[in-house]
Formats: C-alpha cells, structure tokens, sequence
C-alpha cells in the first residue's frame, strides 16, 4: 500500500452536514414554519431545511481538525435551541412519530424562482418515494486532501479512466468505498428500530414489539436498507465510478430522459405543477448512494457542469446515521475512524468496477443494514461469501498503518486507539450502537423507540443549553440571519422572468453540463 508523507495527511479537510427533525415536546413532529429567528432556510450558509419544513439541516465549514468541525457543530445546535422554543432536535434518523402522510410538511423557499424550484423538487419526492421515507436524517461527511497529495498516490488500480490525478485518485476512492462501505453500517450504524408510524400500511419483514416498535435482531441501519433511501427506478442506472466522463454521462442521461413511471404522474394536473421533471431524476441531488464526487457549484451552477469544468473538489459520505448517544449527532471518535478509512480507500489498489460488482455492492450493504450483527449472515467478496466480521477484520488491519502515520503526523494517540476500539467492536458484536441501542429501547424505555429517542434528545438538548455561548459568536450568527434574510428578498425582487421560463432553462443541456459531460461531445 501507498503511503502519504506527514505534510499531506495535516492537510486533511472535513465539513459535516447534519439533519435533524424538529418535534414537539410529546415527539410529535413539529408543524411550525422555519423559525424566522435562524434566518432564510433559501440562503443561510449554516442553518437550512431538507425535505421537511420541519427538518433542519446544519452544516459547517471545512476544517483542519475534527475537533475544530466538532465544535462548529456544537454552536450550530446551541443557535438553534435559543430560537426553537419548546420544540426539540430529534437525535435519531429514523423519524419521530410522524402524522399521516399528506400533513408531513415539505419544506418552503419563498417566492423566488430559485426557491419555487427547491420545493417543487420535494413536491416531486414526496410523489415519487413518499413523504415519510424523505424525512429519515443522517449525516454527510465532506471530505478533502491537499492539492500536494495528488503527487504522492500515483494511480492505485488501472481503470482506464481519463482525467486529472486528482480525478482518477477521488474515484479510485469512491470505487473501494463503495466496496467496503457496508463496514461503516456495521460499526456504525445507530438505525435498528423504528416507530410503527413510519411503517403504517407497509409490509416491512421487522419484528414487532408491543409497544408498536419495530426492528430487526441483527440489524444496524434500516435507513440504508429496503425501507431506507433506496429506489427500485435508480437501481437501473447501475452507474460506474471507473471514470468521470462516464459517470456524469450515466447522470446525464437519468436527468434528460424521460422514466414512464414518472410521466404517468405528470408534470402539471391544472394549473399545479407535480414535479420539477419527469426524468428517472428531477436535479443531481436525487440520485442516491453511499458516497458521491462533489464540487462547489457557482451561484446558478448546475453541479454536474461544476464537476465538469472544475474537476472533483472532495467527496460526500452519504451512509452515516444520526448517532443518538451523541449530544450532536456525531463524534470526534467518528471522524478519526472516517479519516482513516478513507484514507484506507484512497491508498489501497482499486480495480475498475464492473456491473457484476455494482450488483453484488448493492445486496452486501442491504444485507449488513438489515441483518448485519445475524451470525448466518455472509456476503459476496470475490466469489466467496464470507462473514461481515472476518471480512471487516481484515480491513481494519490494513487500517493500521494508515492510522499509525495520522497520528505520527498529528502527533496523538487517537487513531490508532480509535481503529483498536473497532476491532474489539467486530469482536463482541454486542458492544455495536446498534445492539446497544436495542438493549437500551427493551431494558430502559419499554420497549419503545420512540420513548428512548425522545429521552436522548432531552438530555441533549439540556446538555447544549447548559454550554456556554460566547458572545461573538452569537452575534456573527445573528449577523448571518438577517443577512440571509435580506439576501432572500433582494433574490426575489430580482426575478424578471416567468417560473416556467425559469425551470426549463435550468433543466437544459447548456446549464446542466456544458461542452465536457454531454452525449457526443
């Protein structure tokens, strides 16, 4: 395996991406508007919405440390409690006890084109996949290397793929995390149960509790399995990582042509429209997975054209549950352990993947988050089935170098202690979150998902409430609402053109990719 001088691995960037449902006090889900106290949900860089009106989504800036994207993350949390009232941060990403379908709020942008556009484009998931399955939350880990980093890595596997080094070596990472990501669900994963309100009317396979909980024995992350952000549709494009003109390509064709399944719903019924498109994908945003290639798009940008002219800016790890033994979600532990196994990713050989592989990745990350703690469990590698733990054993041995030379570079302790804490995890598979969480919900709470969720999430929020807030700091997040405030205003007395003229310009070939991602060119 390759290794990353001192240099490189102290210039590792990471940012987070955190939802998080507001509820009631009961755990009820909230049916307050956006608090206007936190600013515009349309243009407030830290504080915003995800699906729901409802679901808040914080996010931090890049940071050089995991202590440093911590405690971001804390002060987003300690802003939001002093505008929120009574209502409280649901600590789970399986949802809160959810009201029926139609009444789950979607989230709203004012009067904008822009923000016409982002909720039309929930309108048209609540259609597609149903209003309850888009308010699961988790957690996104954005992460970098230094440009100088590229001079080290050479090219791990022989893809074929075109590009600049970075390009080839970010989706050299991709290919190998998507191999190995099932291993993240399995230490993990914090989603083992749920509340029978999220599955009312479905069939769903779970154990039932008489509390009306539901859950698996041996599952880790429901919200990565069947019941999850999985879509039978998408599971068609089997996209490659082999190289990016391919990859967007693949994208490019799901956002142009039109899916009979989403034609029969229709664009507009009267005057109402129903979706923003009836392509197999309205925006990029729609396509799901474990990990995704990003680039900061420019004001208006489309990101595949972003990709397109700039390259791979860093990478978005998609399959992180909300940890509810943590005050925020997430913890510095958890970061260090994801550093080093990216690093892992990036560093090891990674052939080129083929349809075949893409298949076989997508029934070992189902089978792990539905049943990955079951001792009869085995997944595919190579041909062989193999179980989840001996397989993740020998993973997190080729950690160890990598975990050694971060904290060498770092000078602490903390990843190799961190990478010991997860073999011993793999070891006794009843000290995982998610068995831990199960004995939690039947031992101390009655058996009821809801009831221990909603005990955490109090205790967190008394936990946040009782840190202190420096004063400069609330002032710049002061600053920042009424600035996003006015910004959504100037963004609305600025439109000059119709709403539909509007949504077919951003949907066209020109904003979407430009001369570099478009079929033929």
């Amino acid at each position: 395996m390759r290794e990353l001088p001192p240099e490189v691995l102290k210039g590792l960037r990471r940012g987070i991406e955190k939802e998080g449902l507001r509820i009631r006090d009961d755990g009820m889900l909230a049916d307050t508007p956006h608090p206007p106290a936190l600013g515009s949900a349309l243009t407030h860089p830290n504080i915003t919405t995800d699906f729901s009106e409802s679901q808040l989504e914080l996010i931090t800036g890049v940071h050089a440390s995991a202590d440093d994207c911590l405690r971001e993350l804390v002060l987003l949390h300690q802003a939001v409690y002093r505008h929120i009232g009574d209502e409280i941060i649901w600590c789970a990403s399986m949802p809160c006890r959810l009201p029926d379908e139609d009444r789950i709020p979607i989230a709203r942008y004012g009067d904008s084109n822009v923000g016409r556009m982002k909720t039309l484009y929930r309108e048209g998931l609540s259609r597609r996949y149903g209003r309850r399955m888009q308010v699961i939350s988790g957690i996104h880990y954005n992460f970098s290397l230094p440009d100088e980093a590229w001079n080290f890595c050479g090219d791990a596997g022989d893809s074929g793929a075109t590009g600049t080094a970075r390009d080839r070596q970010y989706l050299a990472l991709i290919r190998n995390f998507r191999r190995h990501s099932w291993l993240l669900l399995l230490l993990l994963g914090t989603a083992p149960a749920a509340c029978g309100s999220f599955v009312a009317g479905r069939e769903h396979g779970l154990a039932t509790w008489d509390t009306g909980t539901v859950y698996g024995p041996g599952a880790t992350s429901l919200r990565m399995g069947r019941l999850g952000y999985q879509s039978d549709a998408q599971a068609s494009l089997a996209v490659s990582f082999n190289d990016l003109r391919g990859y967007a390509l693949a994208l490019n064709r799901a956002l142009t042509e039109p899916y009979p399944a989403y034609e029969a719903i229709g664009l507009r019924e009267g005057g109402r429209y129903l979706q923003l498109a009836t392509t197999l994908l309205q925006i990029e945003n729609e396509f799901y997975g474990t990990i995704r290639p990003k680039r900061t798009p420019a004001p208006g940008e489309r990101p595949l054209h972003a990709l397109g002219e700039r390259g791979i800016g860093y990478i978005e790890v998609r399959c992180l549950d909300v940890d509810p033994f943590q005050p925020v979600g997430i913890g510095v532990d958890t970061m260090r352990l994801l550093d080093v196994f990216l690093l892992h990713c990036l560093l090891a050989d990674s052939p080129p993947d083929s349809p075949a592989e893409i298949a076989a990745i997508a029934r070992n990350q189902r089978l792990v988050a539905e049943a990955g703690r079951d001792p009869a469990t085995r997944l595919a590698r190579a041909g062989e089935a193999i179980a989840p733990a001996e397989w993740g054993a020998r993973l997190l041995e080729a950690c160890e170098p990598i975990a050694a030379a971060l904290d060498e570079a770092q000078a602490c302790g903390d990843h190799v202690r961190v990478l010991a804490a997860a073999q011993r995890a793999l070891r006794e598979p009843a000290s995982l979150p998610s068995a831990r969480l199960l004995r939690e919900v039947e031992q101390a709470h009655g058996r009821s998902f809801p009831g221990f969720v909603l005990a955490q999430s109090r205790r967190h929020r008394d936990d946040i409430m009782a840190r202190p807030l420096a004063p400069d700091a609330a002032a710049r997040l002061t600053h920042l609402a009424a600035r996003s405030l006015e910004e959504q205003r100037r963004i609305e007395a600025a439109d000059d053109v119709a709403f539909e003229a509007y949504r077919e310009r951003y949907l066209g070939q020109d904003l979407l990719s430009g001369p570099h991602f478009r079929p033929g060119g």
